[in-house]
């Protein structure tokens, strides 16, 4: 999850390794051993686990204004992975550099703390949400999810936005086969629920997406206005 506004510019004030990454290419590894931590500026990312047979499971997706792998900075061996969905532009923090802005500013320590406890929550979340949710359900939630998230950072308009993940990446976040998720897109259409114009997601009607996902934001914990 994005830290507020403030908390944001006080890190992207640090000294950055800017660097523009293309899709599906990966930033961190499963066993790495970081000494940096990257800030999502543009794009989308995923954090995702592979099984020895290969099956990917996705576990978190990322927007602009997210540092997906601030536990880097005190877990010294990565035990997920992290990469691009679309074109991305990233920002690398050194560790030293973030930690030192947390000695001098303890008001960004609790920041960043806070904000590996949201990802906690969302991945308590997305446990019941692919444990115990009917597959139309689950696509339904996680759309809710976004569109409430890219509003936060200003990247909604009347809940129409850019949603460049693919019924692949959505199919490895829940657990259902890309045939199953395209179905469960085609019958969101059909309900009147959700518009797909390639990347780009329109909800014509929020209350019954919320309902359908049985969604409630209260576990993002925002403290922005947001789209419920």
């Amino acid at each position: 999850m994005a830290l507020s506004q403030d908390d944001r510019q006080a890190i992207l004030d640090l000294p950055l390794q800017l660097t523009t990454l293309p899709a599906h290419q990966d930033i961190v590894r499963e066993g790495d051993r970081p000494t940096r931590c990257c800030a999502l500026l543009d794009g989308f990312a995923a954090m995702f686990k592979v099984t020895a047979e290969g099956k990917r499971q996705i576990t978190a997706f990322y927007i602009p204004g997210d540092i997906p792998d601030l536990q880097s900075l005190h877990l010294e061996v990565l035990d997920t992975s992290l990469g691009t969905l679309s074109r991305c532009k990233v920002g690398f923090i050194q560790h030293e550099a973030l930690q030192e802005l947390c000695d001098r500013h303890p008001r960004i320590a609790n920041a960043m703390w806070r904000e590996t406890l949201i990802d906690a929550a969302i991945f308590r979340d997305w446990t019941a949400n692919i444990g115990r949710r009917e597959a139309y359900g689950r696509i339904a939630h996680i759309l809710c999810e976004l569109i409430v998230r890219l509003q936060a950072v200003g990247l909604t308009q009347d809940h129409v936005c850019k949603i460049p993940i693919t019924q692949n990446e959505f199919a490895d976040a829940t657990g259902l086969s890309s045939v199953h998720v395209n179905r469960v897109l085609q019958a969101l259409r059909a309900d009147g629920l959700i518009v797909l114009r390639g990347n780009t997601l329109q909800v014509p009607d929020w209350e019954k997406l919320k309902k359908a996902g049985d969604f409630d934001p209260t576990y993002l914990h925002l403290q922005r206005k947001k789209a419920a």
